[in-house]
């Protein structure tokens, strides 16, 4: 997996070359497959935050590898490459949490927001007159979720099909946020890391430490565990 991780790297190196600049051609169905797969590992490299003299690195064993004249044993660095992502991937998510502090505490200030010990911050859009989830509860929401700069990551809105899952089974924000709803009524959630997707991010949309929002309208509770569920934050959320 190492060695397919340092091949991709340089892939994507040669993907940041001239000609992507210029505009590669997409015209028959293989060339967009063979484009696709850059865009796949260049998502997979998002933790290593390469600068760009690493990705010149990253060209340059590409092109070493391929004429078979490679200058180090990829086995060798197998450990290091596994700890240089991990390195970079927590330094990145540190970063993010930082920057969505200020957001954080913006979104508590907003009218009729509350904002409880585990750092969820809880507004409420529309009181609902129906029944209150428990967490063993599977229930039917629409929702559409958003990076703090506002950024669309999933939603089933958009999809047009509401989602059904267990509420023990989704990120603790949804567990807890979903709880202070009633059936008909709609929230926002606005979410830290620590109760989201952590320091893994869930990629490639939700970046380590990143911050999250959901707008959430619950339509009904459904007998536990009736229908299995994904956690928000994944395009086939309740499918």
């Amino acid at each position: 997996m190492l060695r397919s991780l340092a091949l991709a790297a340089a892939l994507t190196a040669c993907a940041a070359a001239p000609v992507l600049a210029a505009g590669p051609a997409l015209e028959t169905d293989d060339q967009k497959a063979i484009y696709s797969i850059g865009l796949s590992i260049a998502q997979s490299l998002k933790p290593f935050s390469l600068t760009p003299k690493e990705v010149d690195l990253v060209k340059a064993g590409l092109t070493d590898g391929l004429a078979d004249a490679g200058k180090v044993d990829p086995a060798e660095f197998r450990s290091r490459i596994q700890q240089l992502g991990q390195e970079r991937s927590t330094a990145m998510a540190e970063a993010e949490r930082k920057a969505g502090e200020p957001f954080l505490a913006k979104m508590a200030k907003e009218k009729g927001a509350e904002k409880t010990a585990s750092g969820l911050v809880y507004i409420p859009v529309k009181a609902g007159t129906g029944e209150t989830p428990k967490a063993t509860d599977t229930v039917k929401v629409n929702y559409h979720g958003t990076l703090r700069d506002g950024t669309v990551f999933d939603s089933s809105v958009d999809r047009g099909q509401p989602a059904t899952f267990p509420l023990n089974r989704v990120i603790p924000c949804w567990t807890e946020g979903v709880q202070k709803m009633k059936v008909g009524g709609k929230a926002k959630l606005i979410c830290p890391a620590t109760i989201a997707y952590g320091d893994r991010g869930a990629p490639p949309k939700i970046k380590p430490g990143a911050t999250l929002v959901f707008e959430v309208e619950l339509l009904g509770i459904e007998t536990a565990a009736e229908k299995p569920g994904l956690p928000p934050g994944h395009g086939d959320t309740g499918k």
